[in-house]
């Protein structure tokens, strides 16, 4: 693996602006800092794409296709386009991103607080403090496991997981394993540790059905093109709701699969509602499975329409093959309520249940009530504060790789704008005083 060559920084100091995060998200904000020539430094607790080396199981691949990894003035171009980055290859694209903007990057760094102080903010980390007139937010929305409070009534005796701990199937006893969510990850999860042999059961809520290749295309180049993927936020009813839309049952493989309940059902994957909470012992399931199934189904239906008008408005249906249907969601007649988590048959339970972001160092008043960052597309309720990365944050591609680009360029611009003004305010100020 290519690594980054660490450069040396003061410890602590005046910027214009601290990037907090060496993700790709906040790397491609520092490319647009720097051709604005913004005085800057970027932040990491860890190393450059720090999630990515240590939070990730190890047969992880990317959603999106090769071709899709792109960031500013930099993209793949690797002999296998149509194929899924593996966790190394993301951590070495994103280092070599890096490198090639010569981003001022601290890495091991942890900032542990960010408050106003007058008209700038100030930034205090392990390794000193830094004063600046503006932050961007990029470490993340991934940064703790929403895992329910129920899960405090497990049995003590079964194994807990979130993705961040687990990585192979060797981790785990030869015992069953309940994996909880169905999004990309608990199916991704469930698969795998189907195939190692062990006896899978997979809790099924709100979802999101979607088939790797429609048309003898990448489900993404349809979306992309589409135009699905770059709707804004401000174009839709309800965008608190639309944030919370799980993500797509997807799967990167060199074979371009898909995966979903259905061929989980079929390999023997055990497939039960919702869990709705633990009570003496016993997992408690919903019974609103059908109805889950149904409407995942009718939704990729109507995608699926969508996409068809529009390959024939463009002219693109003779260039692909035929429309396709897929198979309504299997689901049995009388599905389980209810599994004895104390009868040993049950070893791990795996929460799939998604992230939440870590704002607890955050010290200025720009939370809601439910622990959130109140922003404007990104543009955060406290002058000076920007956020990125965060899902459907402009656009819905937003929390994707490639989806930095856009955003990246619309906050980068409100931010030169926000220095300028504020540079001229205490300009006034000063010839005032």
């Amino acid at each position: 693996m290519i690594r980054v060559a660490q450069r040396r920084y003061p410890l602590g100091g005046t910027v214009d602006v601290v990037v907090i995060g060496a993700g790709h998200a906040g790397l491609a904000m520092s490319r647009c800092l720097s051709q604005s020539s913004i005085d800057h430094v970027v932040l990491e607790r860890g190393e450059i794409a720090n999630s990515w080396r240590h939070e990730r199981w190890d047969s992880l691949r990317l959603l999106t296709p090769n071709w899709q990894s792109r960031l500013p003035g930099y993209c793949y171009s690797g002999a296998d386009p149509h194929g899924y980055m593996t966790a190394p290859e993301v951590v070495e694209f994103i280092e070599a991103f890096a490198r090639t903007i010569d981003a001022p990057v601290r890495t091991g760094t942890t900032v542990t607080s960010v408050s106003a102080v007058d008209d700038r903010h100030r930034v205090v980390t392990n390794h000193g403090q830094w004063r600046c007139r503006a932050v961007v937010i990029a470490s993340g929305a991934h940064n703790i496991p929403a895992v329910p409070p129920f899960a405090a009534a497990l049995p003590q005796s079964l194994q807990t997981l979130t993705p961040k701990d687990y990585r192979n199937p060797g981790q785990l006893d030869d015992r069953g394993v309940l994996v909880v969510g169905a999004s990309a990850t608990g199916l991704q999860l469930a698969d795998e540790i189907h195939r190692s042999g062990r006896h899978v059961t997979l809790a099924v809520g709100e979802h999101i059905r979607m088939p790797r290749v429609y048309r003898g295309l990448d489900i993404q180049w349809w979306l992309e093109a589409v135009g699905i993927l770059d709707e804004r936020y401000d174009q839709v009813d309800d965008i608190v709701r639309a944030r919370r839309v799980p993500s797509p049952q997807l799967i990167g493989t060199p074979q371009r699969s898909t995966l979903d309940l259905n061929m989980l059902s079929e390999r023997g994957v055990d497939i039960v509602g919702r869990l709705v909470g633990v009570n003496d012992g016993k997992a408690q399931f919903s019974g609103s499975l059908p109805n889950h199934c149904a409407m995942a189904d009718l939704k990729l239906g109507r995608l699926l329409k969508t996409i068809d008008a529009w390959a024939e408005q463009s002219g693109k249906s003779s260039e692909v093959t035929a429309p396709e249907r897929f198979a309504p969601t299997f689901v049995a007649e009388a599905p389980p309520l209810s599994l004895d988590l104390t009868s040993g048959r049950i070893g791990t339970v795996i929460w799939a249940t998604g992230f939440r972001p870590d704002y607890g160092w955050l010290h200025v008043p720009a939370l809601d009530h439910k622990g959130g960052l109140r922003h404007d597309g990104g543009i955060v309720a406290v002058p000076g504060l920007y956020v990125l990365g965060l899902n459907f944050m402009r656009r819905r591609k937003s929390s994707f790789m490639h989806g930095a680009e856009d955003d990246v360029r619309d906050l980068g611009a409100h931010l030169a704008t926000y220095l300028r003004d504020s540079a001229y305010r205490r300009t006034l100020r000063a010839a005032a005083g």
